[in-house]
């Protein structure tokens, strides 16, 4: 199978990495674990893996696609709790975005890969009942040797 063009700019998150996360629901913790980005289908969907050490917080799997014919990017996710949710996913130059928008329980979390490569960012934010947007996640990846 020929590779999904319009996923080709996050050839730069492929591999695995390490992390260490904040959440504001585990304050003075800090959560360390792994994410892994691989291309599936000879590149015609990204998958990405996540576990944490801390039991309190699940694992999970997401695969990115595209809808061509309406030109956006989405993520599947699931979860060890059995929680699936569709994102929105922007790809832009310098890292990725995805968000989920619903009355009850609204997420965004954004990566920016570093310059050199070895190094991403991630900031999350999620809101309840539509209430103000308030911190959610926070990690630091480092690309794995």
């Amino acid at each position: 199978m020929k590779p999904n063009p319009a996923l080709a700019r996050l050839s730069r998150v492929v591999g695995t990495w390490t992390t260490i996360g904040k959440h504001p629901h585990f304050p003075g913790r800090t959560l360390h674990g792994w994410a892994a980005f691989e291309w599936i289908e000879g590149g015609a969907f990204l998958v990405m893996r996540t576990k944490m050490e801390d039991p309190e917080i699940p694992a999970g799997v997401a695969i990115f696609g595209t809808d061509d014919k309406q030109g956006d990017a989405f993520m599947l996710y699931f979860d060890e709790r059995v929680v699936s949710r569709k994102y929105d996913v922007a790809i832009q130059e310098d890292g990725l975005s995805w968000s989920r928008s619903t009355p009850a329980f609204s997420q965004r979390f954004r990566i920016t890969i570093g310059h050199d490569g070895r190094t991403m960012e991630g900031r999350g934010e999620m809101s309840k009942d539509g209430s103000p947007w308030e911190k959610d996640l926070d990690q630091s990846y480092t690309r794995a040797p």
